[in-house]
């Protein structure tokens, strides 16, 4: 089996993090590419694990000598997904999942055409303002431009592969495996196949 890349976008406070952590947390062939960032780091997060923690210089460093898949500005920051974050796990045969928004991932539609894209939405529009005001680690300011931003990305959805609605994250969680799963079984991603098939020809044509 060929491993791919998964590519999942979502309006910020969907739970893409959430279902990418449980998925990982039971899949030994799943992957995650810690993506770098300019933004500061927050409390309770650590360099390296939620994220690679670059000054701008070095970020801008780092996409000059394409070190990245692909990168984009969101909230007046850079994200960026590294290649040394992907290509090892893939090598290894395992799929990758690339927790990304709409820019990236649409730059990665051209460049990894084998790549599955993966669209997490929130049950309500009501559900996403709640989940965002309740983390209480932005100024309202902040939430309201991640609302704004929402609003936009929700016209790219029609861009993706797939959609999950994330009201009950066991049920999301069990979609998105299932999505896997799927994937896994393409025959583009079957490799051997052309021998196996071969090998069956030849002994149905020997039991002649």
């Amino acid at each position: 089996m060929t491993p791919f890349l998964l590519v999942v976008s979502s309006p910020s406070g969907a739970g893409k993090s959430t279902i990418a952590s449980h998925l990982l947390g039971v899949r030994e062939n799943l992957a995650y590419s810690v993506s770098a960032t300019t933004r500061p780091i927050r409390p309770g997060e650590t360099d390296g694990e939620s994220y690679h923690f670059l000054s701008r210089g070095e970020f801008e460093r780092q996409r000059d000598a394409g070190e990245f898949l692909e990168w984009a500005e969101y909230g007046g920051h850079l994200y960026g997904t590294p290649r040394s974050s992907v290509e090892p796990h893939l090598a290894a045969g395992r799929h990758v999942v690339l927790d990304i928004e709409v820019n990236g991932a649409r730059q990665l539609r051209d460049k990894v055409p084998g790549a599955v894209h993966l669209f997490i939405l929130p049950p309500s529009g009501q559900a996403l303002v709640e989940r965002l005001r309740g983390r209480n680690t932005e100024t309202a300011e902040a939430v309201r431009r991640r609302l704004d931003h929402a609003v936009l990305e929700l016209d790219e959805v029609a861009w993706y592969d797939y959609v999950v609605v994330n009201e009950d994250v066991v049920r999301a969680v069990e979609e998105v495996a299932a999505i896997l799963d799927a994937e896994s079984l393409r025959v583009s991603r079957q490799e051997g196949l052309t021998e196996f098939l071969e090998r069956l020809r030849q002994e149905v044509l020997a039991s002649e």
